[in-house]
Order: C-alpha cells, then sequence, then structure tokens
C-alpha cells in the first residue's frame, strides 16, 4: 500500500524536480527495503506505518536539534521532509483530541494512578494516531489531578 504510492509520488517529484521530495521518498523507500530485509518478509500496513512514524520521529528530533543549534535553515529542510512523510501517515488526533481520549479512558479508575499503567490503557486506542510524547505529557497531567 504504502509502497505503490511512494513510487508514484517519487515518479511525480522527478517530473517536478523537486530534490526534497525525491530524497526524502527515496530514503523512506530505503528504510522500507531494510526493515524487510531485517524481518525476512513483507512487512505488514501497520508495520510500514512504524516505519514511516519512526523517520517522522527522526524529523522531529533533528528539528529539535538544528533549532537548539541556531541552524534555522536545516531545521526548515528537516521539516519539509517531515511534511512529505506525514502524507503517508493517518491524520493524527489534535491535542485537545488526545485529552478527551485520555479522560474517557481512565475515567472511574481508582486513584492515585501509576503512570505506567494509565499509559497502557491509553496507548492502545491512540496508536498511530497521536504522538506518544504527547500522550504522556496529557496522561501524567490527568493522573496528577
Amino acid at each position: 500500500m504504502i509502497e505503490s504510492k511512494i513510487g508514484a509520488d517519487l515518479k511525480e517529484a522527478m517530473k517536478a524536480r523537486d530534490q526534497v521530495r525525491v530524497d526524502t521518498l527515496r530514503m523512506l523507500r530505503s528504510a522500507l527495503n531494510y526493515r524487510r530485509i531485517e524481518a525476512g518478509r513483507d512487512l505488514s500496513d501497520e508495520e510500514q506505518m512504524e516505519v514511516v512514524h519512526k523517520q517522522v520521529k527522526q524529523r522531529n528530533d533533528a528539528i529539535t536539534e538544528y533549532e537548539r543549534a541556531g541552524r534555522a535553515e536545516s531545521a526548515a529542510k528537516e521539516s519539509r521532509e517531515r511534511e512529505i512523510l506525514q502524507a503517508f501517515l493517518p491524520r493524527q488526533l489534535s491535542r485537545e483530541e488526545v485529552e478527551a481520549v485520555v479522560r474517557e479512558s481512565l475515567a472511574g479508575l481508582p486513584r492515585p494512578l501509576d503512570r505506567g499503567m494509565a499509559m497502557r490503557i491509553v496507548m492502545p486506542k491512540v496508536k498511530g494516531i497521536a504522538d506518544g510524547k504527547t500522550v504522556s505529557e496529557i496522561v501524567a497531567a490527568e493522573i496528577a489531578k
């Protein structure tokens, strides 16, 4: 599924001479191939999504580091790559939507809650559609109430 879309997008990017897009799509294709070789079989759609998520997370980390180092141009390039990669992911939940899921998931549970237990309850509901760091922050705030 993702791989056929990458192929079509790569062809389109090459015609448009969009080098950042071409490089990003080739990198994603390579990451998927490495994961396939590592697994020794074709990847499921979920496994392909995990690879894309990992690549987006790497871009987020790089953006943070570049901004901290004052390298705005490099941060902008990483940001562009992140946008390209996010097109392969399902729509991400907003912070408000994640807060609602967390409140709903933890409602009625005895307090005080252990953060690890709360995360084990919430994460399966938002896996792939919400950033784990954001979920962790919201869970911590919710169990502190």
